[in-house]
């Protein structure tokens, strides 16, 4: 594998100097780039995107010919492991991912197959391998899973839900049978990005996109503790460097200091948290990720200019910080907007460093 040339993006992980702060956007392969729906168009549908390691490959890098990001993650869904385990994904046109089982008692948990990483999830890791070596030492390279918590709702309410009465109504009634549901997730996802680290992935971010719909008293058994287990069982060094993992829990800001207790190296930020506030809470334990609001990218550059400098002057001077949005890009923004974006965490950063 070649060396990297830009490796800012894993020494702010670790809280090492930089030049500037590094910056990439979640979902930055994404509907709202031109070239990207001509590649998915041509694959045919998404599910055909994530699954041919070219197609995977290109879309991953159309942002980085675009903007001088800092980072490229890999493309794929959140939902490669419950697809795996049998369930039947497949994406209905304006409703999202669905899923042809669900997940509603023991019986249907003790059911699931148990992934093979490389037979069943094969070509995750061909994509990851794909994308590293055509990345040639350009930047790092990210890994990502969903958390289990984040999973299970998907794979108990058969796709994406507002209330999510089913797994809620789990949790209170048989919390036993969502126990069980959870660490079997988690230890699949364990070896997942293990075995993306293995395949090329020089850094793992796992996405609890919906842990902060749970109540507080509830989200450190059902959400935290299975993230923390992953990451003690996770690889953290691979081909003699560290491997840094990100932990994003969205609407997660009330329990920083639990989140960056778990063993992660940088926790993920999203909009709703001061960035100068959590920073103040976590002190040197971990680095930062975020957080911009996506929405900003409807505004103008020069009022996109200005929310950059907010974020950075919040943040303040040193290192630790990795610009992104607080979420991922939305697929209505101008392209425009996104490359205004990152040109001004380049341009306005590298006084925060000096």
């Amino acid at each position: 594998m070649a060396e990297l040339t830009n490796d800012r993006f894993l020494r702010a992980l670790m809280r090492e100097p930089t030049d500037r702060t590094p910056v990439w956007m979640m979902r930055q392969a994404g509907r709202y780039l031109p070239e990207y729906r001509a590649s998915r168009a041509e694959a045919g549908d998404f599910l055909s995107l994530c699954k041919n390691a070219d197609f995977a490959c290109e879309v991953t890098l159309q942002p980085l010919e675009r903007y001088p990001l800092d980072a490229a993650i890999l493309f794929s869904d959140i939902l490669t492991i419950p697809d795996a385990m049998g369930l039947g994904l497949y994406f209905e046109t304006g409703e999202g991912p669905r899923f042809e089982r669900t997940v509603r008692s023991m019986a249907d948990v003790e059911a699931l197959h148990q992934p093979d990483m490389a037979s069943d999830l094969g070509y995750v890791m061909n994509a990851v391998s794909t994308i590293r070596g055509a990345l040639n030492g350009r930047v790092p390279l990210i890994g990502f899973s969903g958390s289990p918590w984040t999973l299970a709702t998907y794979m108990i309410e058969g796709g994406s839900s507002k209330d999510f009465r089913h797994i809620k109504a789990m949790l209170y009634n048989d919390p036993e049978t969502l126990h069980a549901l959870l660490t079997r997730l988690a230890d699949s996802v364990t070896d997942y990005l293990n075995a993306q680290i293995e395949a090329g992935a020089q850094a793992v971010q796992i996405f609890d996109t919906w842990g902060g719909v749970l109540g507080h008293t509830v989200y450190p058994t059902f959400s935290l503790d299975y993230m923390t287990r992953i990451v003690k069982g996770l690889k953290r060094t691979h081909q003699g460097r560290r491997v840094p993992v990100i932990l994003f829990t969205k609407g997660g800001g009330q329990w920083l200091e639990s989140i960056a207790a778990s063993g992660a190296d940088a926790l993920g930020l999203d909009w709703t948290t001061s960035l100068a506030d959590a920073r103040t809470r976590v002190g040197e334990q971990v680095a930062l990720q975020g957080n911009m609001d996506p929405s900003v990218l409807y505004a103008s550059p020069d009022g996109i200019r200005t929310e950059v400098e907010r974020i950075l002057a919040e943040y303040g001077k040193g290192s630790g910080h990795v610009f992104n949005l607080g979420h991922g890009i939305h697929q209505f923004v101008d392209p425009e907007h996104a490359g205004a974006f990152v040109e001004a965490v380049v341009e306005l950063s590298p006084k925060y460093h000096r």
